[in-house]
């Protein structure tokens, strides 16, 4: 594919979904829950279905439409491939960040801290983005600028997204859900909720088994139903090592960073009802800290009756990846190979 090819555009636009009303003393306002949604047709859909891109973690929409040196960004490259996309900003992030009322977390995405994890600047692996990854590399400040100063309360937002996505899904229909990091929570919970009107999930290093409900911190549909996380007993796993994940391919992996450890569930599982015929792949790029949290939501899932593929960047060629491949230098390549999975799943 090459990302260069000229786009004509049927329809474009934006709107709101879950536009609500509070009291105050000085009358109504919109209680900040809203979730903002910004489109694109082109005027040649060969694609049936839809991609609605979901941003990870402290990011906005803004990180499917370019990368931080100024290239085509995955919807103008999924638009080229004859794709309608649906990029939203989540609750509390980009352009719906107003008034949410969750508890936050503090933290200052600097480019010492959050910028070179991501950007793999320390990381001799890490060799696919667009800059030097390093504290003075302008494309990190760029990445950061559209980066939100807190953590959501992780609960409570996983509740609104099961509300908003559906809503989203009730509103345009059958569609495909594209999600990163902290978003493939939001992904998993759509699904959950509008089964039907989710024809696929692509995965990109998602957080893992690691919360109350193994992939969300909000309830999900599991059979035999479980009234609360407890009756899951869910089983921590022990942390594998870097010489462990990597042992079969000669080299040191990169460390996770520091958070929960992943789950599983004790035999016999619950099935994850709703989830158990939809297509699912989860994207692992071969220079990330995903390395050591993927395979556990894959297992997670299968354990879980899902059909879920483990699609590791490096096993297709594409080497230098870190958690974020739809903003590096080899997006397009990427998204390739997203996109021919996908093909063979409608």
């Amino acid at each position: 594919m090459t990302p260069d090819r000229a786009i004509q555009i049927a329809d474009q636009g934006y709107f709101w979904v879950g536009v609500e009303l509070a009291d105050s003393e000085h009358g109504r306002f919109v209680d900040g829950t809203q979730m903002y949604v910004e489109y694109q047709i082109p005027a040649r859909q060969t694609q049936p279905y839809p991609l609605v891109m979901i941003h990870g973690g402290g990011g906005q929409g803004l990180d499917w439409m370019s990368t931080p040196d100024g290239r085509p960004g995955w919807r103008t490259l999924a638009l080229q491939r004859g794709y309608a996309v649906y990029v939203i900003d989540r609750p509390g992030h980009g352009r719906a960040r107003a008034n949410v009322p969750s508890a936050r977390t503090p933290m200052v995405p600097t480019v010492e801290g959050l910028g070179t994890h991501f950007a793999g600047g320390h990381n001799p692996l890490h060799t696919q983005w667009p800059g030097t990854g390093l504290p003075d590399d302008p494309t990190v400040a760029n990445f950061l600028a559209s980066a939100a100063h807190g953590i959501p309360d992780f609960p409570s937002h996983h509740r609104l997204m099961c509300r908003r996505g559906g809503e989203l899904l009730d509103h345009i229909g059958p569609a495909i859900l594209v999600a990163n990091s902290a978003g493939c929570a939001a992904a998993w919970l759509m699904a959950d909720a509008r089964p039907s009107k989710v024809k696929s999930i692509v995965a990109i290093e998602p957080l893992g088994p690691s919360m109350p409900w193994g992939i969300t911190a909000s309830p999900m549909t599991y059979d035999p139903p479980a009234r609360c996380p407890e009756e899951l007993g869910l089983i921590q796993l022990r942390p594998s090592s870097p010489s462990e994940v990597e042992a079969d391919k000669g080299r040191k992996a990169p460390s996770l960073p520091p958070g929960p450890a992943a789950q599983r569930q004790p035999e016999p599982a619950r099935r994850l009802a709703n989830l158990s015929d939809i297509p699912i792949a989860v994207v692992t790029g071969e220079a990330s800290f995903g390395n050591s949290l993927d395979p556990a939501t894959v297992e997670y899932l299968r354990q879980a009756g899902c059909a879920v593929e483990h699609i590791e960047l490096g096993m297709h060629g594409l080497c230098g990846n870190g958690h974020l491949p739809m903003l590096e230098q080899n997006n397009h390549e990427v998204l390739d190979v997203v996109l021919a999975w996908l093909e063979r799943h409608q």
